[in-house]
């Protein structure tokens, strides 16, 4: 699982691409072991995908060294490309792929239909990404007063999931997806790791999120007091209906359920 979070991008390390041959860097750059080869291999990818410089900040921390994410795939730096800020994803060396390039087709995918970060390039080991600022979802609720707000966020993430059923990717992660779903500056929401996307089952996505927002989960909870208590079974029946056909119109009757 990835986190997709600074906040305020206070004081940190920032590390040129020329230093990330040294320990710890390289072994960062190659985790969870470095060789001199694979070192030399991806300092060259980088260099093709315009990457200049490493910051080490984030919540998550691997050899004293804070950074944006750690999964069973890969690192997630705040790195430096064309004097802005990107997302980059380090494919791990004991990774169960190959390469980037498939989570990278997903991702496109998902922007065609304006979801997800946008993905800006890819390489074997590197997937470049907007970096996206902001809260993850849990966190951002218990900070928000507004109920409307709530409500507007809320109701946008349905609409995000319907999109996704609508074209067919499956996300994978959103029955559970307390660092899924992110809310950035801007007030919008984004959802965030399309690792185990795939377009080859059956998309569920607007069930998946509807049982994490509302029906079993400490954010259903968080949810229920900023906006009130919703009938479970009027979510169930409109998602049991919602499942045999996946229109839109099936689909109102869940925004419905849901109060919106």
């Amino acid at each position: 699982m990835m986190i997709w979070k600074v906040g305020q991008l206070e004081k940190h390390l920032v590390v040129d691409i020329e230093q990330l041959s040294r320990e710890p860097y390289s072994t960062i750059l190659c985790y969870p072991r470095a060789s001199k080869d694979e070192v030399k291999k991806r300092l060259r990818q980088l260099a093709k995908i315009k990457v200049t410089a490493f910051e080490f900040v984030g919540y998550k921390q691997v050899l004293n060294l804070q950074i944006l994410g750690k999964g069973c795939v890969g690192l997630v730096v705040l790195a430096q490309r064309d004097d802005k800020h990107v997302a980059l994803k380090i494919r791990r060396i004991d990774a169960d792929r190959l390469g980037m390039q498939r989570e990278a087709k997903l991702l496109s995918i998902a922007n065609s239909v304006e979801i997800g970060p946008r993905l800006l390039d890819v390489s074997k080991d590197f997937l470049v990404m907007e970096f996206v600022d902001g809260n993850l979802l849990p966190e951002w609720l218990v900070k928000t007063r507004s109920k409307r707000h709530v409500k507007t966020i809320l109701r946008e993430i349905l609409e995000q999931c319907w999109q996704l059923d609508r074209i067919g990717l499956d996300h994978g992660e959103l029955s559970h997806a307390p660092k899924h779903i992110m809310v950035n500056r801007e007030g919008r929401p984004v959802l965030v790791d399309f690792e185990t996307a795939s377009m080859n089952r059956r998309s569920s996505n607007v069930t998946s999120i509807c049982q994490f927002l509302f029906l079993g989960s400490e954010v259903a909870e968080i949810i229920a007091k900023k906006i009130g208590v919703i009938d479970k079974n009027d979510i169930v029946e409109a998602l049991r209906r919602y499942k045999k056909d996946s229109n839109r119109e099936r689909f109102e009757l869940v925004l419905s359920a849901c109060r919106f």
